[in-house]
């Protein structure tokens, strides 16, 4: 599957690209996929095989008229080859192709309390300079974090947090 997925996000990816839509297939290819992602009634009617495939394709047609038509058609094409379920799949793989050809990197930091605006503005910069890509930084909050951040940068992660330190000191305790 995560085969299949490769090859159908890099052939959109380099249609899209060809025609200068990339960042458009890419917001629509992720609005169809929340949407499947959010709504079971939708799920069953794409992924069943109790549908037909002209079942499905003519729900698919009226569900995304308004869609560019390279999406339109890799959607009826994952429709005519029952592969619809891989859908999730190749937009992970699609975003990390756009991600990787805008040199964009993903960094996502938990603390335990919201984070001053200009310390988070300091660690985006240096994590920029660091990698020489553009940051797209998310900050999240979490108690259970105790203190410090856990950082995950691209697929790396950093944590610093009194929480895994305190289970490490609990583990070696329980050792010793």
């Amino acid at each position: 599957m995560e085969e299949i997925a490769r090859v159908y996000a890099r052939s959109l990816y380099e249609v899209a690209q060809a025609q200068g839509k990339a960042e458009v297939v890419r917001d629509q290819l992720g609005a169809f996929t929340d949407a499947v992602d959010g709504n079971r009634d939708l799920q069953v009617f794409l992924f069943s095989p109790y549908f037909s495939t002209e079942e499905k394709l003519d729900g698919l047609r009226r569900a995304v008229s308004d869609a560019e038509p390279i999406v339109s058609n890799v959607l009826e094409l994952l429709v005519e080859k029952h592969r619809m379920p891989v859908i999730f799949r190749i937009r992970r793989e699609y975003d990390a192709l756009w991600e990787d050809a805008n040199k964009l990197l993903p960094v996502e930091i938990t603390s335990a309390i919201a984070l001053d605006d200009a310390l988070v503005q300091q660690l985006s910069a240096r994590i920029g300079e660091q990698t020489g890509r553009k940051v797209a930084l998310t900050t999240t909050v979490d108690p259970d974090v105790i203190g410090g951040i856990v950082m995950r940068v691209g697929n790396n992660i950093l944590d610093a947090s009194i929480r895994t330190r305190l289970e490490s000191l609990r583990k070696q305790v329980a050792t010793a």
